[in-house]
């Protein structure tokens, strides 16, 4: 048996199941959701709670969408000398535009994506980064966008 996963129950798999649909926008979400369920709404906030205490879910919460509220938003790697690979990290961690920073097994092996209030704010973080690592910073924006409407039964 696998030790690595998470436990959770019938109702907790349909609430999962329920909120990749959507979660609704009104007054009391958790509500609604709950009455769509046959759930109370302390059940179902307390369900949340548990799924992401056990490690069940990693995050619950809105995504934005930086550039339709006036940001910026980019992929970045730089090639990083592997013995310096820890310093780096906590170069590029230290800027709070960086969402997620990343090693990879290729010449870039150093990704990150960096958001931004302004495009303006882009430039010049990258530019920051470049100067702090002392490394050249590829900046690699979307060109297009996708959405893919996956959803995993739980």
């Amino acid at each position: 048996m696998d030790t690595n996963l998470k436990s959770y129950d019938a109702i907790d798999a349909r609430l999962i199941n329920h909120l990749q649909n959507g979660f609704p926008v009104c007054e009391s979400p958790y509500l609604q959701v709950a009455n769509e369920l046959d759930l109370t709404e302390s059940d179902v906030l307390e369900r949340l709670e548990n799924l992401l205490e056990n490690g069940t879910l990693t995050r619950f919460g809105a995504l934005y969408n930086a550039e339709k509220m006036g940001g910026a938003l980019t992929l970045a790697a730089i090639k990083v000398p592997e013995n310096d690979f820890e310093t780096i990290t906590q170069i590029v961690n230290a800027f709070p535009e960086v969402a997620h920073n990343y090693a990879r097994n290729h010449e870039l092996n150093m990704w990150f994506v960096v958001a931004t209030e302004n495009p303006e704010q882009l430039a010049t973080t990258l530019t920051e980064i470049a100067l702090q690592t002392n490394l050249h910073v590829f900046n690699m924006p979307k060109i297009n966008e996708y959405f893919v409407g996956l959803k995993l039964e739980a």
